[in-house]
């Protein structure tokens, strides 16, 4: 079977394709239409997040058996069509859900000890106590949504706190010993965190907004290491400016591209991308911590993501 790679990834994922006997190429630099000029050469294609994958490229792709995407989600892939054709899709969340748990973790802790403003402060010169007086964590509820591959991370790494953490996922039967499936309403009632870890669906897309915020019976915190576009920024916005939300941890925003490699969509008639009111307020806000979506972007899951394309190709067409 012949397979193009279309983004570099950890070495071992060629390598140990070619010792399964794949041939391999490499092509990470032509326009998508380059690509599609020559996609039906090829039995699979790994990609990463270089551009999305519609029924135009598809249709061109006529040899195609799989798509290997080495990451969590396949938004960037049309799902429907490509199974209409029989092309398997496959993905790797379980390379980088320690990543994302450790990170969520990481941007809840920093939140509450108020460690970026602190820091700021700091190397300005600035030595201000009692005004970076923290919280713990103890004690509190944390509501996960989406108790998937990163959910459960996430959860797991909770437990050396003293703190109940409740989730709700469409599938029934989630719960295990580190969390206890309930009802939307019942986090809405109890949380006082609020971790999304959902893939981006329709159900998803927008589904933070003001009247879902304002459903919570705390004030609460929110951490979005998922999908930017499950949350409206400028709802946000106004919920932070009114102490709903008390502190945002955010790794992914609404305004990224679908191939996650860019934070604004330029506009058609610009070279330049307009830098939307509600991100101008977020990255001054001393309450928000913003990261570039490198929740699951670390050395080690750079390698992990790989192995798992690689043994999940294995086990389909060796």
């Amino acid at each position: 079977m012949k397979i193009l790679h279309l983004d570099s990834n950890h070495p071992l994922l060629i390598n140990q394709l070619i010792d399964l006997g794949f041939q391999n190429e490499e092509d990470y630099t032509s326009s998508k239409q380059e690509i599609e000029a020559k996609i039906h050469l090829y039995d699979g294609f790994i990609i990463r997040s270089r551009f999305s994958i519609d029924k135009a490229f598809l249709s061109k792709a006529k040899n195609l058996q799989f798509i290997g995407r080495v990451g969590a989600g396949l938004e960037n892939i049309d799902c429907e069509y490509a199974a209409s054709k029989n092309i398997e899709l496959i993905a790797a969340p379980e390379g980088n859900r320690n990543a994302v748990g450790e990170h969520s973790l990481a941007m809840l802790l920093s939140l509450f000890n108020k460690l970026n403003k602190a820091d700021k402060e700091v190397k300005t010169g600035k030595w201000l106590r009692e005004e970076n007086r923290g919280i713990e964590l103890n004690g509190r509820t944390v509501g996960i949504i989406g108790y998937g591959n990163m959910g459960k991370s996430f959860a797991k790494k909770l437990r050396g706190f003293d703190v109940k953490v409740l989730c709700y996922d469409i599938k029934p039967g989630v719960s295990d010993e580190n969390c206890k499936q309930v009802s939307l309403a019942e986090i809405q009632e109890k949380a006082d965190v609020l971790s999304l870890h959902t893939p981006q669906t329709k159900f998803t897309k927008n589904m933070v907004n003001t009247d879902f915020i304002n459903s919570f019976k705390k004030n609460f915190w929110l951490l979005n290491t998922a999908r930017g576009t499950s949350v409206v920024t400028k709802d946000l916005v106004l919920a932070l400016q009114g102490g709903k939300i008390l502190g945002a941890g955010l790794d992914v925003l609404e305004y990224e591209k679908s191939s996650f490699e860019n934070l604004f969509k330029k506009d058609a008639t610009s070279s330049e991308a307009e830098m939307p009111e509600a991100f101008q307020y977020l990255i001054n806000a001393e309450n928000v911590l913003l990261s570039p979506h490198v929740a699951g972007w670390t050395l080690e899951s750079n390698e992990k993501l790989a192995q798992t394309i690689v043994d999940k190709i294995k086990v389909k067409f060796c």
